[in-house]
């Protein structure tokens, strides 16, 4: 589960950063930003998601901050 994270939260910053390469190289809004940023979305809400699921189903305990 932990890797699971870990992936889509590297890649949502690969996604990011991919958006943020594609804003300074052109100058103004494309295709390609528009997409990168659309997966980072998509990506954000897939984790969410399953954070979720997996909260539901027992596979992840909440834990307070002692």
């Amino acid at each position: 589960m932990k890797i699971i994270v870990v992936v889509l939260i590297l890649g949502i910053l690969v996604a990011l950063g991919s958006a943020m390469l594609a804003l300074i190289r052109h100058k103004g809004p494309s295709d390609r930003i528009v997409k990168a940023l659309t997966v980072r979305v998509g990506l954000s809400v897939a984790l969410f998601a399953m954070l979720m699921l997996a909260q539901k189903f027992g596979l992840i305990q909440p834990h307070g901050v002692y």
